[in-house]
């Protein structure tokens, strides 16, 4: 096909990201400078997210058979890239500015990996094709690999890295051998070939039900879902503060945003069968991330274990996948990204990786209140929202979730996302109550005293502010997604 300036600027996110990778590998080629390599990495990714708005004003548009740019691609595509900006600003602290203290290992290719990273997500959430959905993928999976590893000197690190390097390799095998199935049945790769395809047979065939169900293994390794939930904790705990976060909102977000597109378009997908089977992995998802989470003093542990709840109650809008499933799915992850940046965003201000672990340990924060009363004030919003509490982003995100779900009366899932939600408040609040106690004479790690007047400190309070505004005018967050769900179904 001829690709036409038209296609150039549909395309105009994705080259930007791949220019500032090229421009900061060279720049770390010629010469090292942690802060040089953070301004270029801002830099690109502020242009990459402004290039949304021209994009926007060509879609939709199929740039070659393995993209589609639409208004859909373009809010996931704002989504990852916002999340990377963030995570980027907080591997900035994390490192420790200028100052390096001592890290005994090179800092600047921890950014590079990171935008690799955010350029295969980019490319999963405009796939339209088997073979883009894997590329993009697999671009956004191997750069985490030497991420969670990246403080090599920390054993949990690397422990963290080879036990997610091996389950990834097992989820992608899954994934090909499903993509093998489904294409051996339909004759296609495109998600709408397939979809075509399978419908006209009428009932999909065993090897069509086989190749849909490896596929779903595949994706759930990716999301974390019960039962391919087993890495989490311990890769949450052990990955540096803002890789984590990275793993938790922008990587989590390009792979459910392609499964939701799997599933409008390709009729077949969708019903039957694998509702059911999908209703039993978001019930336990939800029931078995909550409880476990109740029992983790460590706060990283308790957010994975949490981040495996809300993909259990994000399955309950995608099993409804109607009226206002799309818009519910949109609206979710936005909150659920803005408030696990801000819960990990913390914890990146209170450690540094000078130090042995990050301060990750529940006692760590017991009185934090008395030392850093405005950081708390960001976390306890934070808890606030992933709870669910009115007059929080989170609480607007859980709304849309039971709207759809009582729009198309999944009352079991329903039911289990109140439980969920019930048992998720016990333990949101008890690292609540632990800010505020009395604090005990123990060495411990803390947040410098200027936190707040340097770029990650800004960044997380601009998102405590915005976890509460878009709690009391979640407006334009809805118009957004409104304007992104008409075309999540275009051809």
């Amino acid at each position: 096909m001829q690709l036409t300036t038209q296609h150039f600027i549909a395309l105009l996110p994705l080259l930007i990201t791949s220019a500032t990778i090229v421009v900061v590998m060279l720049a770390i080629a010629w010469k090292r400078h942690h802060s040089w390599t953070f301004a270029l990495s801002v830099l690109g990714l502020n242009l990459a997210l402004l290039s949304i708005i021209p994009t926007l004003k060509v879609t939709p548009l199929a740039v070659t058979p393995l993209l589609l740019i639409d208004n859909f691609a373009c809010y996931y595509m704002a989504l990852v890239l916002a999340a990377t900006l963030a995570c980027v600003t907080l591997i900035h602290a994390y490192l420790g500015g200028e100052s390096g203290k001592g890290y005994p290992g090179n800092r600047e290719e921890l950014y590079l990996l990171m935008l690799l990273s955010a350029a295969g997500g980019l490319v999963l959430v405009s796939a339209q094709h088997l073979a883009g959905l894997f590329i993009g993928l697999e671009l956004l999976s191997v750069p985490t690999y030497g991420m969670i590893a990246y403080a090599f000197f920390n054993k949990r690190s690397l422990e963290a890295g080879i036990k997610y390097m091996v389950l990834s390799a097992a989820g992608s095998a899954f994934l090909l051998f499903g993509m093998a199935l489904l294409y051996a049945e339909s004759g296609s790769l495109s998600f709408a070939g397939i979809g075509a395809k399978l419908a006209a047979d009428g009932l999909p065939s065993m090897l069509a039900q086989i190749g849909i169900g490896m596929m779903l293994i595949g994706l759930a390794f990716k999301l974390s879902l019960v039962p391919f939930h087993l890495w989490t904790p311990d890769v949450y705990e052990g990955a540096p503060a803002p890789v984590a976060a990275f793993l938790a909102t922008a990587s989590k977000v390009a792979v459910f945003a392609v499964l939701l597109r799997l599933y409008q378009i390709s009729p077949v997908t969708s019903g039957g069968w694998l509702n059911e089977l999908l209703t039993i992995i978001a019930i336990a998802s939800i029931l078995f991330g909550n409880l476990l989470a109740l029992l983790q003093s460590n706060l990283k542990r308790l957010l994975g274990y949490s981040s495996i709840a809300h993909f259990g109650y994000l399955l309950v809008a995608l099993i409804a996948s109607k009226g206002l499933a799309v818009e519910a799915v949109g609206v979710y992850l936005a909150t659920y990204v803005l408030t696990s940046l801000g819960a990990f965003g913390v914890i990146t201000l209170m450690s540094t990786p000078y130090s042995g672990r990050d301060a990750d340990a529940l006692y760590e924060y017991r009185g934090l209140f008395w030392r850093r009363p405005y950081l708390t004030a960001v976390l306890t919003v934070m808890m606030l929202s992933l709870a669910g509490i009115p007059l929080t982003a989170g609480f607007i995100g859980k709304f849309y979730v039971v709207a759809a779900g009582v729009q198309s009366q999944l009352w079991w899932l329903l039911g289990a996302l109140v439980l969920g939600s019930a048992i998720g408040v016990f333990y949101y609040l008890r690292v609540m109550v632990t800010l505020f106690m009395v604090e005990p004479n123990l060495r411990r790690h803390d947040a410098p005293f200027n936190w707040g007047q340097r770029a990650g400190g800004i960044m997380l309070l601009f998102v405590a502010l915005l976890a509460f505004f878009l709690g009391v005018y979640p407006q334009p967050l809805l118009e957004l997604v409104q304007h992104a769900g008409l075309v999540a179904i275009a051809p």
